[in-house]
């Protein structure tokens, strides 16, 4: 919840000019809704995608306060956030309203940003792999392989979200690799191969290289590093420096 409408059009021409000629990332902004289609107007012709924080799992109806996908696709809206770890401690998201967010989205053609991850509490029980596990299989219930080329899975462990607190690189590889493997169980080796794999919690210009270093880490969800251009473009920049 960050940014005037004046305030994500200026964040979003300054990121243009700063990263106009980057090649071989793709990348996505998440404005918050009232800046929406304002941002969506400055970001054509640019390679910039758009992404939602959120959305609802029903096309319309009484349910006040809440945004369709329908609303989003006519917007031009590619990528939608589903269960930050933000949504589920202080909204009520659940495992299964996350599952039907997804495929709400699917439906509509948009590419959910699928996210997961344990507390703090869960990693000093030793519980990180069952939490993980029970988010994969209840979060893509019912998602067709086909389905699931079209996801992109965000690990955010939720102690390292905005805490200052960042996991190793091989702390997060780990459960990388894990989830890749759960995702082969599921679905095929080609598709686990194919998901892109994001790793989300405190990523700054400073430690994305040694993130983005690890095998099965594809890709970043940043969060108050992106609210800056200056330090959002370096962590897109991350194979120049």
């Amino acid at each position: 919840m960050n940014k005037t409408v004046e305030e994500a059009i200026d964040l979003v021409r300054q990121l243009k000019a700063s990263i106009s000629n980057v090649t071989g990332v793709e990348v996505a902004v998440a404005p918050p809704f009232t800046a929406f289609y304002a941002v969506s107007q400055e970001l054509k012709g640019s390679f910039i995608r758009l992404a939602a924080q959120n959305v609802f799992y029903e096309e319309k109806g009484a349910f006040t306060g809440e945004v369709s996908p329908i609303m989003l696709k006519e917007i031009g809206c590619q990528y939608v956030i589903i269960g930050h770890s933000e949504r589920r401690q202080f909204f009520g998201e659940t495992d299964e309203t996350v599952n039907r967010k997804i495929k709400a989205g699917l439906a509509q053609g948009l590419k959910p940003i699928f996210c997961i991850g344990e507390t703090l509490k869960e990693r000093e029980e030793g519980k990180t792999f069952s939490v993980i596990e029970r988010q994969i299989e209840s979060g893509l219930r019912g998602i067709t392989e086909g389905e699931m080329r079209s996801i992109v899975i965000a690990y955010e462990p939720v102690w390292a979200i905005g805490t200052g607190k960042t996991a190793t690189p091989q702390q997060a590889e780990e459960v990388h690799r894990f989830i890749r493997e759960k995702l082969e169980r599921l679905y095929t080796r080609e598709i686990a191969e194919e998901v892109r794999i994001q790793y989300g919690g405190s990523v700054t210009p400073e430690n994305i290289k040694g993130l983005m270093g690890q095998e099965n880490i594809d890709g970043a969800l940043v969060g108050g590093a992106s609210l800056k251009s200056e330090t959002f473009s370096k962590i897109v920049r991350f194979n120049e420096m």
